[in-house]
């Protein structure tokens, strides 16, 4: 037996929800595989990425792609693979068309010839907007786990 029916503006188990769900399989695959300019392409030209663990929110597409560039240059420079696995999904459909997908991100990290392991543990909260055909994030705000939330 369910907890619970899920909310009228539930996307579970619908279309969407898939949509959804593809559109986070492509997007962080396209980060972990150090294509930036991809990555950056799937927020809003005004997207913003927040997170706790940054002093101030990376503000439009090219600051984000400069920082998404940044961390990818880094863990090159460490001999590091990264991968982010994103699960516990939850989108809920608001009245002018934007979504809100909530979901659990673990950021898992594989020293070449190491052993992987799991470096963060995160909420994920977007914004996600339709232009055209398109899903892109209008904001994303990541908290990590092992720090205090603001």
């Amino acid at each position: 037996m369910p907890l619970s029916a899920p909310p009228v503006d539930s996307a579970r188990g619908s279309a969407l929800y898939q949509e959804v769900l593809e559109f986070y399989a492509r997007q962080m695959r396209s980060l972990d595989e150090g294509r930036v300019t991809e990555w950056a392409a799937t927020f809003t030209e005004d997207g913003v990425f927040s997170a706790q663990a940054h002093p101030r929110p990376q503000e439009g597409r090219e600051a984000i792609r400069q920082g998404a560039a940044e961390a990818v240059r880094r863990l090159a420079e460490r001999g590091v693979r990264r991968r982010h696995w994103l699960g516990m999904l939850d989108v809920t459909r608001h009245g002018d068309g934007s979504l809100t997908a909530r979901s659990y991100a673990q950021v898992i990290d594989t020293p070449i010839g190491g052993q992987a392991a799991v470096e963060l543990s995160c909420t994920c909260e977007d914004l996600l907007v339709r232009e055209g055909d398109r899903l892109l994030v209008r904001h994303r705000r990541v908290d990590r786990d092992d720090l205090p939330r603001p």
